[in-house]
């Protein structure tokens, strides 16, 4: 498990967490979302025992992981910013790998190279970006982790490389205890994966739930009402993003479906529809997105 306690991390002035708690449990596809400059990278540097926190610890088993060597070689992270020695080929970069993590696999990084079918004797650097991040993915999975942190996994994959990527992750989690942390903007592919949810806004994990808890915690209800009902009469519920078009309304509902369910009784609808909220939905729910007026922008002065 991962247990990251009252985690603050500044870059001088500037604060990028503070106080910040979360808990991975073992086993598990967590996927972590939020904004630009959320914090999402330092978070996961700091998980990974790159950054020491100015404040509070990160424990991985137990053990603060940051520099313990041992712990670290149970771990390995696929950052946003992939990072080859120039001159290097897979071949070379698994030789180095091969040095510091003592569980790698020679048989998983050949199949892997065949599976994605690059050359490992070219340079690294003459590949594409998509490709890159292939060789980084071979080269992590290679390694056997307890602890798979995946920073932008699917950034720069064309849809084909992305499923295949999809398809190892459930494989990996199926047929061990990895325990695998993914930061995405891609969030309709997170809700597919994970089975847990993070958001990180204002330096803070702002919403921190399993998948099947989102599903019924929040619902997006689509009501038909009788012609003399009245939405003002809907105080009781409560609701966000009501909208009315002649009989149907249609809200989401912030409390549980049972209390829902019994307060719309005394409305006597005609028709009751409910939809589980996206996790893109939750996201801009749980951020408060404002509605940015852009009328006249491009209006000559």
């Amino acid at each position: 498990m991962i247990d990251v306690r009252n985690v603050t991390k500044r870059y001088g002035k500037f604060t990028a967490l503070e106080n910040l708690n979360l808990k991975v449990e073992k086993s598990s596809i967590y996927g972590l979302v939020g904004y630009n400059g959320a914090g999402k990278t330092t978070l996961l540097k700091t998980m990974m025992g790159i950054y020491n926190p100015d404040k509070g610890k990160v424990l991985v088993d137990g053990e603060n992981v940051y520099d313990n060597a041992l712990i670290r070689q149970t771990m390995v992270m696929i950052p946003d910013e992939i990072y080859f020695f120039p001159q290097a080929s897979i071949a070379d970069m698994s030789e180095f790998y091969r040095g510091f993590y003592p569980r790698w696999s020679d048989t998983i990084e050949r199949k892997l190279v065949k599976v994605f079918g690059l050359n490992d004797k070219e340079r690294i650097l003459r590949f594409s970006k998509g490709m890159q991040r292939q060789v980084a993915i071979i080269l992590a999975l290679s390694t056997r982790p307890s602890y798979l942190l995946l920073d932008e996994l699917f950034d720069g994959l064309d849809p084909v490389i992305r499923n295949t990527v999809r398809r190892l992750i459930l494989e990996t989690i199926a047929g061990t205890e990895t325990t695998i942390i993914i930061s995405s903007h891609n969030l309709r592919e997170l809700e597919d994966l994970c089975d847990h949810i993070g958001i990180i806004n204002n330096r803070h994990i702002v919403y921190d739930n399993s998948i099947e808890a989102l599903r019924v915690q929040k619902t997006r209800y689509r009501v038909v009402l009788p012609q003399d009902a009245s939405t003002a009469d809907f105080t009781a519920i409560s609701t966000k993003d009501i909208v009315r078009t002649g009989q149907v309304v249609t809200f989401v509902a912030r409390e549980s479906e049972a209390d829902v369910d019994d307060k719309l009784r005394a409305h006597n609808p005609l028709l009751v529809e409910k939809y589980p909220l996206t996790l893109e939905e939750l996201f801009l729910d749980e951020m408060e997105v404002k509605d940015y007026d852009f009328s006249g922008l491009f209006d000559e002065e």
